[in-house]
């Protein structure tokens, strides 16, 4: 098992009161797995997002990635495992506006410590695999919205890490764009990318090969989707 979060709960003090966000969640992650973990706003899902990208820890319960205890490890010990085993994909891309497409892929490998002199070929190959081998040198502000969440795609990738962690990795882009995203995570997940989006987007949540729903801080539904049962002869849930 690749990821395994066993009785967690969160909660918050605020004003002298405590306000209860996560509450007995439970999930598990093999690796290559798509997952998609679905909810309104207040549902949860930005507090479990981030528990699993290693950004906050739980007031209780186990979390292991990979085999390791993560909550016995120390603050240092979590930013490792978030730079090199965990890669992270946001609503607003997050790219260095001054940057350009190959400069904000290639930051990440000087965090993980990859030589100076290897960084810009490894940047390349990942925005090569996302379609973007003919952008290096533009800035954000010549790309569109879809490619600039193309060129998170690759900097959450370059490091190779054991998970890609996507919040609303579609909200901030048209539908078009959207769904040629949508269409990148499905062909990087027929690789071997094990991903987990956080969404409150059905059709987004349909990608996926299995969904989560949190209502409440509580898990309520954990299936496959309608496409993964049809690949395998089963009639959708």
């Amino acid at each position: 098992m690749l990821l395994e979060l066993s009785h967690i709960y969160k909660t918050y003090h605020q004003d002298q009161l405590d306000v209860p966000v996560l509450k007995d969640v439970s999930l598990q992650v093999e690796k290559g797995d798509y997952l998609a973990i679905m909810g309104p706003s207040g549902s949860g899902k930005s507090t479990l997002m981030n528990l699993i990208g290693c950004l906050d820890r739980p007031t209780s319960g186990a979390y292991r990635l990979d085999g390791a205890d993560l909550l016995s490890l120390s603050d240092n010990a979590l930013s490792e495992i978030r730079c090199h085993k965990i890669g992270f994909v946001f609503q607003s891309f997050q790219l260095l506006p001054g940057e350009t497409a190959l400069q904000n892929v290639m930051l990440p490998l000087s965090f993980a410590g990859v030589r100076r002199s290897d960084r810009a070929e490894i940047a390349k190959r990942a925005l090569e695999r996302v379609g973007l081998g003919d952008r290096l040198d533009f800035l954000p502000t010549q790309l569109s919205g879809g490619q600039k969440q193309r060129v998170a795609i690759a900097r959450a990738l370059v490091n190779d890490p054991e998970i890609v962690l996507a919040d609303e990795p579609t909200g901030a882009l048209d539908q078009k764009s959207g769904a040629a995203v949508m269409d990148l995570f499905e062909q990087l997940n027929a690789e071997g990318v094990t991903l987990i989006v956080i969404t409150h987007d059905a059709n987004v949540g349909s990608r996926a090969r299995k969904i989560l729903h949190i209502v409440d801080g509580e898990i309520l539904e954990h299936k496959e989707a309608p496409q993964a049962a049809e690949e395998k002869g089963d009639e959708p849930a």
